[in-house]
């Protein structure tokens, strides 16, 4: 129960609990995740604790989470982290962490969606319910994400230019063709809708082979709702992207062109993210590789 990497152990985080939320310092504590910014431990039966270990911003995603999520939470389909306590930067942990609703589930990285029509539809219905008109002052995308894919350009060509040095990619002339499709597409004229923005197999998690919950809101941000249509060639399985796209009412050719855009980025980077070792990550994440390279050839694949 100790992360030596980072020096997070059950008994640092009783000790936080018992110095700012002291009603909660004897729920018994359960190591969940390490995720790519923040870790994950299991607080009681329906409780988390999250927080900060590896990147510099960390903290300040939580913070965004910790504001935006509550209000919204409640209208979403499916279950959510919803953040219950605030944890305050001290002398023993200097970063913001939170107490969370615990969600229950497997991540899709290691127990994907296999009820294709219905993950389609849940998917789709969880969508359409976060993809409401964001308020001025709403917060834009870490990364440029949710924004204009011309302003990702260069991105998207280190991305690949990486990921087929490293013989991830079978066909990057095939890559480069829907990316420039993507480009090309005519840009979003409506109004900026709230995102989710880093919907990818870890981030969503499944139950007797359909959809049960979403976590990680911290990358939560105003933008093209393409950003957040993305998921559906990474998460679902073979055969459904057509009815995904029916179940979204505003899936309207455009906005496709540009989500497989988005999606070839979310499938560069989880490839070169399963690949071990990379970013500095010991080991990777090598669950995150296989449903990359599926997407991948999905969304290169001729169209009928």
């Amino acid at each position: 129960m100790t992360d030596t990497q980072s020096g997070i152990t059950a008994d640092l985080i009783a000790e936080l609990l018992r110095e700012q939320h002291p009603d909660l310092a004897d729920l018994p504590l359960t190591f969940g995740a390490r995720g790519w910014d923040n870790q994950l431990w299991r607080l009681g039966e329906d409780r988390a604790v999250r927080l900060p270990w590896a990147t510099r911003d960390a903290g300040e995603l939580l913070l965004k989470e910790y504001a935006l999520l509550p209000p919204m939470a409640p209208r979403l389909p499916l279950q959510t982290p919803v953040p219950q306590r605030l944890g305050q930067p001290s002398e023993r942990f200097p970063h913001p962490w939170i107490v969370t609703t615990w969600v229950a589930g497997e991540p899709a990285d290691l127990a994907p969606a296999t009820r294709g029509a219905e993950a389609a539809d849940t998917l789709a219905a969880f969508l359409t319910a976060l993809h409401q008109p964001a308020p001025d002052g709403a917060p834009t995308g870490r990364n440029r994400r949710g924004g204009r894919l011309a302003d990702v350009d260069e991105g998207f060509v280190h991305l690949l230019q990486e990921a087929t040095h490293r013989g991830l990619v079978p066909d990057p002339e095939a890559v480069r063709a829907v990316w420039d499709d993507a480009l090309a597409a005519p840009e979003r004229t409506g109004p900026a809708l709230w995102l989710h923005a880093d919907l990818h197999p870890a981030n969503l998690l499944t139950r007797d082979g359909n959809f049960c919950g979403v976590i990680d809101f911290g990358d939560m941000c105003a933008g093209d709702p393409a950003c957040d249509l993305a998921a559906g060639w990474i998460l679902l399985p073979d055969g459904v992207i057509d009815r995904f796209h029916r179940s979204y009412p505003s899936a309207d050719a455009a906005t496709l062109r540009r989500a497989r855009g988005w999606a070839l980025i979310k499938a560069l980077a989880c490839l070169l993210i399963g690949d071990a070792g990379v970013h500095g990550r010991p080991g990777g994440k090598a669950t995150w590789g296989p449903p990359a390279a599926a997407s991948l050839q999905r969304l290169t694949a001729p169209r009928p």
